[in-house]
């Protein structure tokens, strides 16, 4: 069952508004390795959850884990580089990420992948987005969160420090230089009461 969302205290309107990226804040991790975080990007934020949580095709996958077919723990939904994306607010988002990043990422953001966190047992496992040029060159990924708050970890692969990052209502974080190669990073589950949360990643033609 899905939980119902527990409003924003700090985020009190319906209108859907992006904020300045001039406020971002950059972290420098290892092995050239980096996250960009701004907080309350996206103003009106759960009324976007609400509706991309109720009109977005969502889809369940299962996949092969050892010798199983399980199912996948969460909901899903891509859209490709030809696709129109499920609100006018994301097209300015990702305008806006390929306007600001240019000069450093070289190209725009052309594709938004969605998932879908219901309660805090949906989840995805340690990963970097490697299936593609991502395995072997730098490049970014960017995720805009609206619903409730869930950590985002990131570990360095050969080990090292857990960075965590709570991200929701609106949060914005951008994973760059060659943080989907020489760092993971997924959104565990939760034994608290958790409310439901839409990641929303951009990324550039040929990454995954």
């Amino acid at each position: 069952m899905t939980r119902h969302l527990q409003g924003s205290l700090f985020d009190q309107t319906d209108e859907l508004r992006l904020g300045s990226l001039d406020g971002i804040r950059r972290t420098a991790l290892d092995a050239g390795a980096w996250i960009d975080v701004l907080p309350g990007w996206l103003a009106g934020s759960d009324a976007l959850f609400e509706q991309l949580a109720a009109e977005v095709p969502w889809r369940a996958e299962r996949r092969h884990m050892y010798d199983h077919v399980v199912d996948v723990p969460r909901l899903l939904a891509h859209y490709g580089p030809d696709d129109p994306l499920p609100h006018p607010v994301l097209d300015e988002a990702r305008a806006a990420l390929s306007a600001h990043y240019a000069e450093e990422l070289g190209e725009p953001f052309v594709t938004a992948g969605l998932c879908h966190y219901r309660d805090g047992r949906d989840s995805v496992a340690w990963h970097g987005d490697r299936t593609g040029r991502g395995s072997h060159e730098d490049t970014m990924v960017a995720i805009l969160s609206v619903g409730s708050p869930r950590d985002l970890l990131l570990r360095p692969v050969h080990g090292g420090e857990t960075v965590r990052r709570p991200l929701g209502h609106g949060d914005l974080i951008v994973m760059g230089g060659s943080c989907q190669r020489t760092w993971e990073h997924c959104v565990p589950k939760s034994t608290r009461a958790t409310g439901p949360r839409v990641s929303v990643q951009f990324r550039p033609r040929g990454v995954r």
